[in-house]
């Protein structure tokens, strides 16, 4: 309590020993410190840690919560289809489908919970237009270089141009890249297909990329691992 001694009546207000008593236990039961653990450890998710994110989780509605299912990443031999994007590889490039879809699980340590929690939070109130989407992504990475959407326009594909791409010129790690690509929570719009393009400074490509480098200058992309 604040100011605790207006509380004490006039009466005992200049007895030494009840005086100090009272303000040895207010001492002990001030719940500031208490109280400012709890905002910085449970409440505010930009600082929260451990049980703090679990509940933020729940609150932002991630049924798995740390948990991250990664689809094997390897492609299966088979014929072709309509798939988009394509599922089976030719001879030399696929393996026999093995009867099931291997994942791999791990559970997401802090800072990388906070990344997905962050994307859930942000799809959950949103709108999927382009400047929405690309406030999304400079909330999500703040600072560390532009990132935008691109839209895939009309075309003669099969999709009829229901495309669109989250581009960073910048690297991002692989558990952020499995968080974009993998968990379903960036927000897109309806029956349109994203991918995740990673273009990051001194890479080889074409005048389309803006930081992409000629021959002889960029060297070739590499993509995270899922």
């Amino acid at each position: 309590m604040l100011d605790v001694e207006q509380t004490i009546i006039s009466q005992y207000a200049n007895s030494p020993s009840l005086t100090a008593l009272i303000e040895s236990m207010n001492d002990c039961l001030d719940p500031r410190a208490d109280i400012d653990a709890f905002l910085a450890n449970m409440w505010d998710v930009s600082t929260a840690v451990g049980k703090g994110l679990d509940n933020w989780g729940k609150i932002v509605g991630l049924p798995n919560g740390r948990l991250l299912e990664l689809s094997n990443a390897t492609q299966t031999f088979g014929f072709a289809n309509a798939d988009s994007p394509p599922d089976w590889a030719p001879f030399n490039q696929g393996t026999f489908y093995t009867g099931h879809n291997a994942t791999t699980a791990f559970i997401l340590q802090d800072p990388s919970f906070r990344v997905l929690i962050l994307a859930k939070a942000l799809a959950n109130i949103t709108s999927t237009k382009t400047p929405s989407l690309n406030q999304l992504l400079q909330n999500l990475f703040p600072e560390r270089g532009r990132c935008y959407v691109i839209d895939g326009g009309k075309s003669n594909t099969a999709v009829g141009g229901m495309t669109m791409s989250f581009v960073f010129e910048f690297a991002i790690t692989q558990v952020e890249y499995a968080i974009l690509t993998q968990t379903g929570v960036m927000p897109h719009p309806a029956g349109v297909l994203y991918n995740v393009i990673v273009v990051p400074q001194g890479i080889i490509g074409f005048i389309e990329a803006p930081p992409a480098e000629p021959l002889s200058q960029g060297t070739l992309y590499a993509p995270p691992l899922p």
